[in-house]
């Protein structure tokens, strides 16, 4: 049981150091409310730097960035940093993902670290085009 502790100790601090490494992350924005934008849908990402499961996130933000382009707006906020986000989306916990379509109104959110290939489904189901 020591060794299986011990293990997950050591996998969730090299899981930190990987994530907090060179990869390019996406900056937290600094105005709120979002501004309006053409994409069909804007990602509302409200976390921090300082969370794992919120820094897992960055990775799978770009690939949806690469992935559907101008499609998508992809919105960081550090709610650490600010919280008026946090108080307006009424949050529970971090990460949380908030999704608006073009008229900045909410269609879907979900808690907790969300896997790439959910939001690519959520986001085909809209329309979206890889």
């Amino acid at each position: 049981m020591k060794k299986f502790l011990a293990l997950s100790l050591a996998a969730v601090v090299l899981l930190a150091v990987y994530y907090e490494g060179g990869m390019p992350k996406i900056p937290a924005e600094k105005s709120f409310p979002p501004a309006a934008s053409k994409a069909l849908v804007t990602f509302v990402e409200l976390g921090s730097v300082n969370c794992i499961p919120c820094r897992a996130m960055q990775p799978v933000m770009r690939d949806l960035e690469k992935k559907f382009g101008g499609q998508v707006r992809i919105v960081f906020y550090d709610v650490l940093q600010d919280d008026a986000p946090a108080k307006t989306y009424n949050i529970r916990v971090i990460p949380t993902q908030v999704f608006l379509d073009q008229n900045g109104r909410e269609f879907h959110r979900h808690e907790g670290f969300y896997p790439l290939a959910e939001i690519e489904s959520l986001l085909r189901a809209r329309g979206l085009k890889e």
